[in-house]
């Protein structure tokens, strides 16, 4: 071969004499290349009435997860095995598949819910299994790892429900791979790190400090890699500690956080509403160094953010060490590097960072990974998990992901803050509703959980539901806001009649709608959902001309004001003095041209959550602002929003049990 046909770059592989050589090449070139899954299915047993989620979990035998993972196409060594059912995936799939050219993006949201939720995840679920099973196209699921707050709470888990399931339901609600548990000791290992360290700088002199700080360790004394990269961001190039002066050991010793400004919170992920307000520090052994603190649920850790926003160790770790916990006694920002934890923290989440593969009632794969709420975080799986997905199935394959409570909050947060971070773009919208929720906005009495729902809901009433399409045509606007067709996915009730179907879905492509679609998943799995997924293959054939709602270049302000006025329909914003401190500080910290997460009640389109359908005319109240740096985005809080639910009078744990003789848990739904 003349070295002139040789390109730069190619790689020259003698197989003279090396027939394996020949073999290993042409296997390594087709495990790069996309190819349709020799996927086994598995059959459902239908049966009417539709038993509990748990029975119709407890029913299905699942595949090997070994076996699956190599149905998709991967490889055994980027398979971490968790028991017979789950596994977590390593990132470096994403180097391997580098070239492969990625599938369709599919984002299914909803309209302003009841407190019962509409069914996205059991839509997500049942449109992959159409896909896949019943229709032959590759798909993934890409879900979020719910908290056990909900679980034992009031909404229950979120591994969607009847014959759209992801299996087994109980291990997808119960603890997982253990990465919410290792989000908890990261986040609480940092609200650790700061009470210590106000405490010793409190009772110690700046030597004394800096002694302990860098101690002498077999008669040698140094400063660990995290006190030189602190140095360095000081302006100090030297590196013996022992030549620093009492300027600069000062300098680096204190911290001098100012205890009024601290940010961050310690987390439990439990909804437990004793732990809003409590004090810390009321022990002796603390030397009265008490102050006012507060627990968050786990979920709403900016830890979690991070992981759900992430898109490699390197970054994650990188974000771990921006996050500002608190302000010093100058008002500049102290953050995790500064307290010496990041590497610490980036060690309890290494595991966590790796997508959990699982998957649905019908043999098609599931990816599990990250779990912010959508009204206190920005509610949405994470990056690396749609990334991943996007790879493994290949060009004419599909990823279908879900972003929590209505699209005005979920879907909003999902293009401007998950896009921006992921740099990918959407394909279509499935937008879900259901005929009880529409009647609810139309004038219906509250839908509240656990109480039976009236005759209203029960019973025919097409002016009820044409009343409450309202919402339905307001959130389809909203979606149109970013360019991006939306096709509508009717959850259907048994309880709904014909009239009202049809009354929903005509109504719904008046509104432009690219088409609307009842679906029966829930009672008939996949094959309940076949219409919806051609309506989703064709959409994503349509012109996409996808746009951010705003530039970041915009002030915070007007960036809060235009997500009020263009998605909720305020007429205005009112910024309480708290928040616009808050804001100016920001501002001044350089922090101002981070998007924005709208922390807001997802019962409403306003942030009162009796008001249902379109309202108008209000002024949205912002109460306070705070920013998640690591995470990258700015937060609002709308009204009275609270970071940690309460139990109600009868919380969904009175259902729960565990057979001791079979080990079988009872009461998940």
């Amino acid at each position: 071969v003349p070295v002139s046909w040789i390109k730069p770059g190619t790689t020259i592989i003698s197989c003279s004499r090396d027939l394996n050589m020949v073999k290993n090449t042409e296997r390594w070139i087709q495990s790069q290349q996309y190819r349709k899954w020799d996927l086994r299915c598995l059959k459902l047993q239908l049966l009417s009435p539709v038993p509990s989620d748990i029975e119709i979990s407890r029913a299905q035998s699942p595949k090997a997860v070994d076996v699956l993972a190599k149905e998709i196409g991967l490889l055994t060594d980027e398979v971490e095995i968790y028991g017979q059912t789950k596994a977590k995936v390593r990132l470096s799939l994403l180097e391997r598949l580098k070239d492969q050219p990625d599938g369709k993006y599919v984002l299914v949201a909803g309209i302003t819910p009841t407190p019962l939720g509409e069914g996205k995840s059991t839509v997500t679920i049942g449109l992959v299994q159409a896909l896949t099973a019943h229709l032959n196209i590759n798909s993934f699921a890409c879900l979020r790892q719910p908290s056990q707050g909900p679980t034992f709470g009031v909404k229950g888990g979120a591994a969607g429900g009847g014959y759209a399931q992801v299996i087994p339901m109980e291990e997808f609600n119960l603890h997982l791979t253990g990465d919410i548990h290792a989000i908890t000791a990261a986040n609480n290992l940092l609200a650790a790190a700061i009470d210590a360290r106000i405490l010793h700088e409190n009772t110690q002199s700046d030597k004394a400090l800096y002694n302990r700080l860098v101690p002498v360790v077999n008669g040698v004394r140094g400063f660990s890699a995290i006190q030189l990269a602190r140095l360095r961001r000081l302006g100090i190039s030297k590196t013996d500690p022992g030549t620093l002066t009492e300027e600069e050991i000062n300098k680096f010793a204190r911290l001098d956080i100012d205890p009024s400004t601290i940010t961050w919170q310690r987390v439990v992920d439990t909804n437990d509403r004793f732990l809003r307000k409590i004090t810390v520090g009321q022990a002796n052994t603390e030397k009265g160094f008490v102050r006012q603190a507060q627990f968050d649920i786990a979920v709403a850790s900016e830890i979690m953010a991070i992981l759900a926003l992430t898109t490699s160790l390197q970054d994650m770790k990188e974000r771990l060490g921006k996050m500002v916990v608190a302000n010093d006694k100058k008002g500049e920002p102290v953050t995790a590097e500064d307290l010496g934890v990041t590497g610490a923290l980036a060690v309890l989440m290494k595991d966590a960072i790796k997508p959990t593969l699982m998957q649905t009632l019908e043999g098609t794969p599931v990816f599990v990974h990250a779990g912010p709420f959508a009204n206190i975080a920005h509610g949405n799986s994470s990056v690396l998990a749609d990334k991943i997905a996007l790879k493994l199935v290949g060009e004419k394959g599909f990823v279908v992901t879900e972003a929590g409570f209505g699209a005005d909050i979920g879907m909003e947060k999902f293009f401007n803050i998950k896009c921006r971070a992921s740099g990918l773009v959407p394909s279509v919208v499935v937008l879900v509703a259901t005929v009880r929720a529409l009647k609810m906005h139309g004038g219906g009495p509250n839908v509240t959980a656990g109480a039976p729902l009236k005759k209203e809901y029960t019973e025919e009433n097409l002016q009820l539901v044409a009343d409450g399409c309202c919402n339905l045509q307001k959130q389809i606007q909203i979606t149109q806001l970013f360019g991006v067709p939306v096709v509508v996915a009717l959850n259907v009730f048994k309880t709904d009649s014909p009239a009202e179907i049809d009354l929903v879905c005509k109504i719904a492509k008046q509104s432009g709608a690219f088409d609307a679609v009842p679906c029966n998943h829930w009672s008939a799995g996949g094959r309940g959902a076949v219409k919806l997924a051609q309506a989703v293959e064709r959409a994503a054939n349509q012109k996409n001309s996808f746009k951010y709602l705003y530039s970041l270049e915009l002030p915070i302000v007007e960036k809060i004001r235009i997500i009020a006025q263009k998605v909720y329909g305020a007429q205005d914003i009112e910024l309480s003095p708290t928040a616009q401190s808050q804001v100016d500080r920001y501002t001044r910290q350089g922090f101002g041209n981070l998007p924005i997460c709208m922390a807001k009640t997802h019962l409403s389109l306003s942030h009162q959550p009796e008001r249902k359908g379109v309202p108008t005319g209000f002024i949205l109240p912002i109460s306070d602002v705070r920013a998640s740096i690591g995470a990258g985005f700015i937060y609002p809080l709308v009204g009275t929003m609270s970071t940690m639910p309460g139990l109600p009078t009868r919380p969904c744990f009175y259902d729960i049990d565990l057979d001791p003789i079979t080990e079988q848990v009872k009461g998940l739904f």
